[in-house]
């Protein structure tokens, strides 16, 4: 939920001020940073990567790492997605905050 740009703000505020712990990798950072020209057009891929940075820098240990290896093993109706999944398992998240509520079944 990174994007659009004022729930992220409010994900980051509510991160900074101890009130929720956001977690997101490399691989969301990259989706949500690939996704948004397309709806703002205006905002330049360094304005992007500067967002991306503010957030690893102010919100620590925010960045998941070394969940790779556990995509191939996930099933999810978009294959796209496996790499949050993997995300949220590796650092044991007890929720993911999405609107894409078709591609994240409650059961399997």
């Amino acid at each position: 939920m990174l994007f659009p740009a004022p729930l992220r703000d409010l994900l980051m505020q509510l991160a900074l001020t101890g009130q929720f712990r956001a977690r997101w990798s490399s691989m969301i950072h990259d989706e949500w940073t690939r996704n948004v020209p397309k709806v703002r057009p205006d905002l330049t891929a360094e304005q992007l990567s500067r967002t991306r940075r503010l957030m690893d820098s102010n919100v620590l240990d925010a960045l998941v790492t070394g969940f790779e290896p556990l995509i191939d093993a996930l099933d999810l109706p978009d294959p796209d997605d496996r790499h949050v999944l993997a995300a949220v398992i590796r650092c044991g998240a007890n929720a993911i905050v999405t609107h894409n509520l078709k591609d994240y079944p409650t059961t399997r």
